[in-house]
């Protein structure tokens, strides 16, 4: 390689997706400083649309055109988020998934104006969130409240919040200190309570699988305990072929004696079915493929084929989003 490189970094537009950049932008800066970075922002279809995700073929809404912008030379990378990665299928041809960067807390969080914590809310509580895993697991903990549909990015779900269109909101830790508004975390949610989405604190440098330079480049910002958290939690994901509207939580640990575990969750939308499965194997792909076995033993494909899951039945905002 020269002894400098420009690297084209294809994003989403939204703010967290630029933060996301400019972590990968001073990582470089560390470790490869040869490397100088522009930022290719672009509009998703998933960015722009207000219904369902699952109108628009999931969470493919979020990367299908960074991906094309990868595939047709406008970058030369791109940054995701692995939650908004389809799980069930592979990242496009032509493409890999390069490096998986170090893991950040893969908690979801109670945002709430006054600082309560869940427990302590009312019946009734109007609470922000359109993900079906979060809306199953409120089910089951607390079902006194109730989920209201909520879209746009972090930063216009706080506004709506601050608008009084919602009583608390449901968000990821991780995304929250992406945007520098740890402040507005209430109250952090237990793994155990609410099992995190597949990839939850994790992301994913993608590159074209020719470009020799971008995949030195990336794996020189790999994490390898991440990469293998990562890599258990997806092949359950796929074997189940989980997607946007699935009610699905795994969280992958390294333990202290080089291990890996696997906990997992498959639940109905009423919260009234709740399939477990937690197991230690020192190969990603092996647990990930006992897991999402166990699961299916336990009854995983009936909860996954139910039609409701496509358009999940919850009260409508009271204004307008």
């Amino acid at each position: 390689m020269s002894a400098s490189r420009l690297l084209r970094i294809g994003t989403r537009s939204s703010p967290m997706a630029l933060a996301q950049v400019e972590r990968v932008r001073r990582m470089l800066a560390g470790r490869r400083p040869e490397v100088s970075v522009e930022v290719v922002p672009l509009s998703t279809s998933g960015d722009r649309w207000q219904g369902a995700l699952s109108e628009l073929g999931g969470k493919g809404a979020f990367t299908k055109e960074v991906d094309q912008a990868l595939l047709d030379g406008r970058a030369d990378l791109a940054v995701h988020c692995v939650k908004d990665v389809p799980g069930d299928r592979p990242a496009p041809a032509g493409t890999v998934f390069a490096a998986y960067l170090a893991r950040d807390d893969v908690r979801d969080c109670l945002v709430h104006p006054d600082g309560k914590r869940i427990e302590t809310l009312p019946a009734g509580a109007r609470i922000g969130t359109s993900a079906v895993r979060r809306i199953a697991q409120l089910a089951l903990h607390w079902p006194h409240l109730t989920p209201v549909p909520v879209r746009g990015n972090a930063n216009s779900r706080l506004a709506k919040l601050d608008a009084g269109e919602y009583d608390a909101l449901l968000l990821a830790v991780s995304g929250l200190h992406r945007i520098g508004q740890p402040g507005r975390i209430t109250h952090p949610i237990d793994v155990d309570t609410f099992v995190p989405a597949v990839g939850s604190g994790t992301l994913v440098l993608q590159c074209r699988q020719d470009d020799f330079a971008a995949l030195e480049i990336a794996e020189a910002l790999a994490d390898r305990r991440a990469g293998r958290e990562t890599e258990a939690e997806r092949t359950m994901l796929h074997i189940l072929q989980g997607s946007c509207h699935s009610p699905i939580g795994g969280y992958a640990r390294t333990e202290p004696d080089g291990r890996l575990s696997l906990r997992a969750r498959v639940i109905s939308l009423d919260g009234k079915t709740v399939l477990d499965a937690h197991e230690w194997a020192s190969d990603p792909v092996v647990l990930g493929t006992s897991v999402a076995a166990s699961l299916l033993r336990q009854g995983a494909r009936a909860i996954l084929s139910e039609p409701s899951l496509s358009e999940p039945r919850m009260s409508e905002p009271s204004l307008t989003s």
